[in-house]
């Protein structure tokens, strides 16, 4: 990565992102020296233009950044580091410098597909996933038709807390099934976009 830290008299901006919700978190400044201890130490470290030092997010609070990956701009002037916050990483408490919430539920689907995808590869004991996956895949392909019908008839004669209940163990099934198939929520997304007519 050669970043070009001459334009801004040895500084760079780093944009933090949060690897899960995609929301931008802050905007902070670099030196080499910050960059490399982001680096060395997967901690978000930044070079305070006011206390004149390197400074680590969260070293007072607690409330760090987990380094997940780091981007270059076309310029090779400005980072964008995507992160895992460990707690609000505005000082003033908020989740984001920009006063926004730090969420994105639809989001947890792509979290629990990659849970599931673990599980698949190390298939730990004792895990219901583990059993559904060492059963095959006419076995999880029979629970995603069982917990269809249980969909509908919650649907149709149940409660709203009933049908939502039915509907995510119908999801959770079907990632599994997806992944017994070795295919992902992506897979489906694009068939959808490949159909959808505007």
């Amino acid at each position: 990565m050669k970043i070009d830290f001459e334009k801004m008299s040895g500084l760079v901006p780093a944009i933090i992102q949060d690897s899960r919700t995609g929301k931008v978190l802050m905007l902070g400044f670099m030196n080499e020296e910050a960059f490399g201890k982001t680096k060395e130490t997967r901690k978000v470290t930044f070079f305070s233009r006011t206390k004149n030092r390197l400074w680590m997010k969260g070293e007072t609070s607690g409330n760090t950044l987990e380094v997940v990956d780091i981007l270059l701009d076309c310029d090779n002037d400005t980072l964008l580091i995507k992160a895992i916050p460990s707690g609000p990483v505005c000082h003033t408490g908020n989740d984001t410098c920009f006063s926004e919430r730090n969420e994105e539920d639809i989001l947890f689907l792509k979290y629990l597909q990659d849970f599931i995808v673990r599980r698949y590869q190390e298939m730990p004991e004792g895990s219901y996933t583990t059993t559904l996956f060492n059963k095959g895949v006419n076995r999880m392909a029979q629970k995603v038709g069982e917990e269809a019908v249980e969909t509908v008839i919650e649907a149709t004669n149940g409660t709203e807390e009933g049908f939502i209940y039915e509907a995510s163990d119908l999801i959770y099934h079907l990632i599994v099934l997806l992944t017994g198939k070795g295919l992902r929520l992506e897979d489906l997304a694009r068939e959808l976009k490949k159909r959808h007519k505007a």
